[in-house]
């Protein structure tokens, strides 16, 4: 693991890095494996079709670099994790 990969752990996705952390109320899941691993994802507000649908977040850590992205996909029976599937363009 970088520097950079370490500085992400425990930290919520698209936060500043001055932030404290998850914020009391919202609705988080853990990324797991990838360039994001370990990470928080906000996912307050979202319906449950899109919780099934997963997400591809902007990285600079995938493969594909600056402007590449990371997707994930709800863990099966896990409810609480979001599984790396793959980096995209």
């Amino acid at each position: 693991m970088n520097g950079d990969e370490q500085l992400l752990r425990g930290r919520v996705y698209g936060a500043d890095h001055e932030d404290p952390g998850p914020v009391p109320g919202q609705r988080y899941v853990e990324l797991v494996g990838g360039p994001l691993d370990g990470l928080l994802l906000d996912i307050t507000g979202w319906t449950q079709d899109e919780i099934d649908t997963g997400v591809a977040l902007q990285t600079e850590l995938g493969q594909f670099g600056a402007g590449g992205r990371a997707a994930y996909d709800p863990r099966p029976g896990d409810a609480r994790r979001f599984e790396w599937t793959g980096d995209i363009p």
